[in-house]
């Protein structure tokens, strides 16, 4: 397991071996990963190596030197700053691919520019970042990190600010936490424990080299990673194994009746599987009700009033990313009501939120990751999702968070 030090400043290191001697020097062996990665820490196997944390991007990181971004993220304090992260660089998913964060002071009307980078060296790439604020308030940001576009193992790495109020927060140490993937938030149970939703994907290595996969064949599932001391130490539970997964991206939801109801991104929608463990073992999978495109993220949280939201692509043909659209459910996802349309464009996709203690629910999403290369919020309240229509004034919909400007050269 990772023990996480949030007190402990990281500002931008001078040389990558300064971040690695951190955590040789302050991490006991035993406790690097909860899959047992201590033995694969060294000088060679670069994905394992800690990144710095870059909080004063340079002119190589400026909007219009990037090809291709997306796969967005978005976070709101008790005071109401936005913080917004996705990933980008290279001209697609690749070796090239770095993540930012930015934010916003005044409810997403402005934008700061890029205020951490974080850009593993060499063929490493740093992907899929989620933000997450936790019931202590502080921040945390994680993402995946694995040689080249797949290596078969990855690696979910998170800091910590507890400070995010700040303009400029003071970020914890990079640690490791498991072997994986993450894409979605992390979700605290009725009983106290933080189950965050981890995933070995169900393909083979990607990296051109074979001396840089690493097969991790015993963990590969749709997985939860458990703390039971607010995000100390993280210990893994289980996972399952849904048929035709598809990159997972699986969320975990708390049913009223303790049941976990997981459900999984597949070839064919979406998965679902069901553990009554809390997370240890998980039924065997199995199509969802609900409908989806092929193969494409999806959201779904609960809300305050207890209602799930979810937010998904409803095309008339049923195949596109596209007409991305909210719902309600009042009865723990048996049903689903109303439908209020964010973005009917071919091209828009991976929503993610959060709803602030007025009700409103802040989303963000992608559009054209090659072409306009624009990162987008949205708006609303629950009365809207029910209407079909906005209702109430909170209603506000492509608000741009960032858009690229890079072009290929001719």
């Amino acid at each position: 397991m990772h023990r996480l030090t949030t007190s402990e400043a990281t500002a931008v290191p001078l040389v990558q071996a300064i971040a690695l001697m951190y955590l040789c020097l302050f991490v006991p062996q035993n406790a690097l990963g909860a899959t047992g990665e201590a033995a694969q820490m060294t000088s060679t196997d670069l994905a394992l190596q800690p990144p710095i944390i870059n909080t004063a991007p340079e002119a190589q990181y400026g909007d219009e030197t990037r090809l291709f971004q997306g796969i967005p993220g978005i976070e709101r304090t008790a005071k109401g700053r936005l913080w917004a992260t996705w990933y980008g660089g290279g001209p697609t998913e690749g070796p090239e691919n770095y993540v930012m964060l930015n934010t916003s002071a005044d409810d997403g009307e402005t934008w700061s520019d890029l205020c951490v980078v974080i850009d593993p060296p060499d063929a490493v790439r740093a992907f899929d970042p989620v933000l997450w604020l936790d019931p202590l308030g502080r921040l945390w940001l994680f993402w995946a990190q694995g040689y080249s576009h797949w290596d078969g193992r990855a690696g979910v790495w998170a800091i910590v600010a507890e400070d995010p109020d700040s303009a400029s927060p003071t970020w914890s140490a990079p640690h490791r936490l498991c072997n994986g993937i993450i894409m979605n938030k992390p979700v605290v149970l009725s009983t106290g424990e933080w189950l965050l939703p981890t995933a070995i994907w169900a393909f083979p290595p990607n990296v051109g080299d074979p001396a840089h996969a690493r097969l991790t064949p015993d963990e590969s599932g749709s997985n939860v990673v458990c703390s039971r001391d607010q995000g100390a130490t993280w210990e893994f539970l289980g996972g399952s194994d849904v048929p035709d997964r598809r990159c997972d991206e699986h969320h975990v939801i708390e049913r009223r009746d303790g049941t976990l109801w997981m459900l999984v991104r597949t070839g064919y929608g979406i998965g679902e599987s069901f553990s009554r463990d809390r997370g240890k073992t998980w039924s065997e999978g199995q199509p969802s009700s609900i409908a989806h495109i092929p193969a494409a993220r999806f959201f779904i949280r609960r809300l305050a009033s207890g209602n799930l939201l979810l937010v998904k692509h409803a095309p008339s043909e049923g195949k596109a990313r596209s007409h991305l659209t909210a719902y309600l459910s009042t009865d723990d996802g048996a049903s689903w009501q109303g439908g209020l349309l964010i973005d009917e464009r071919d091209g828009v996709s991976y929503p993610d939120a959060v709803q602030a203690a007025d009700g409103t629910v802040y989303l963000i999403y992608d559009y054209s990751r090659r072409g306009e290369k624009q990162i987008l919020m949205a708006t609303f309240r629950e009365e809207d999702v029910l209407a079909g229509t906005p209702m109430s004034d909170a209603v506000r919909l492509r608000v741009l968070v960032n858009q690229a400007t890079g072009r290929k050269d001719e």
